[in-house]
């Protein structure tokens, strides 16, 4: 292991009450389907803890990163509620906690498991890395797609933690490299693995659980509904953006020819997928 100390996300420093403009909401600007991304969202920031409570167990003799990981958990945790917040105001019939409760119910995190489901610490870096990457991204994009004021504060105010809490997760990889001995090839397939994960049911249950509740649940079809909104919100700058995130995370050098075809691809297969399912 290096001796490079882990970054640690800063202690609060904005508050959903405090520092967003609420007097500035104008509900009449809010794209229904921005609002319905933003209800899923808003309840997988909101459930930070359990994700927190796996890391502390994972990195359990590592007190310099449960230190981190307790800032980033806190900040985390105030995204959920400060997106649920704008949700409610936009849609008085939205219920944040109702619809968390549901969430979590069904979305299931062994909070106790004794060693990194991607098989080192490493791995798990690599892993933390890919999701900051994709919040980063989405928020960033989400920003600049809404018209409505005061969610586009919301997100990027969240966009500006997500990619300081990748930086906390980069640093700390580094720490953990030597001694895992993962290779760029092997963080890439971590990479790529945990990026098709957004598949699952943590992101299409979310969609059900905040925009519906009540029929039937059907991973295919609430994925569907999920992507076809959120995909078309990204501009091919968000997405490069995030390609450079992924590269640097699995040890690759961004701006290469493989860098700009990965972009391209990322770029078409988005975009493609967006206007498919909104056709469907």
């Amino acid at each position: 292991m290096t001796k490079a100390a882990p970054i640690r996300p800063q202690r609060e420093h904005w508050h959903y009450e405090r520092d967003i403009p609420w007097q500035l909401l104008e509900p009449a600007k809010a794209d229904p389907d921005v609002l319905k991304v933003a209800k899923a969202a808003s309840m997988v920031e909101y459930n930070a803890r359990d994700y927190g409570a796996y890391l502390h167990s994972v990195f359990h003799d590592d007190p310099e990163f449960q230190t981190a990981v307790e800032n980033w958990v806190n900040e985390e945790v105030q995204h959920g509620k400060v997106l649920g917040l704008w949700c409610e105001r936009v849609d008085p019939t939205f219920n944040h906690e109702k619809a968390f409760k549901m969430y979590r119910e069904k979305i299931v995190i062994n909070v106790e498991a004794p060693k990194s489901i991607r098989g080192s610490r490493a791995a798990e870096m690599v892993a933390r890395c890919m999701v900051e990457t994709g919040t980063s991204s989405y928020y960033s994009a989400l920003a600049e797609a809404t018209d409505e004021p005061v969610l586009k504060i919301i997100c990027e105010k969240i966009a500006a933690d997500e990619f300081r809490h990748y930086k906390t997760f980069y640093d700390n990889l580094k720490r953990y490299l030597d001694k895992d001995k993962l290779n760029k090839w092997q963080r890439l397939r971590v990479a790529l693995s945990r990026i098709a994960e957004t598949e699952d049911d943590e992101l299409a249950f979310a969609y059900y659980a905040a925009n519906d509740g009540v029929g039937e649940y059907d991973r295919k079809t609430y994925n569907r509904e999920y992507v076809k909104r959120a995909y078309s919100y990204y501009q091919p700058k968000h997405i490069e953006r995030g390609i450079a995130m992924v590269f640097k995370a699995s040890g690759l050098k961004p701006h290469t020819r493989v860098f700009k075809m990965a972009t391209k691809t990322a770029v078409w297969f988005m975009g493609n997928r967006a206007k498919r399912l909104r056709a469907a």
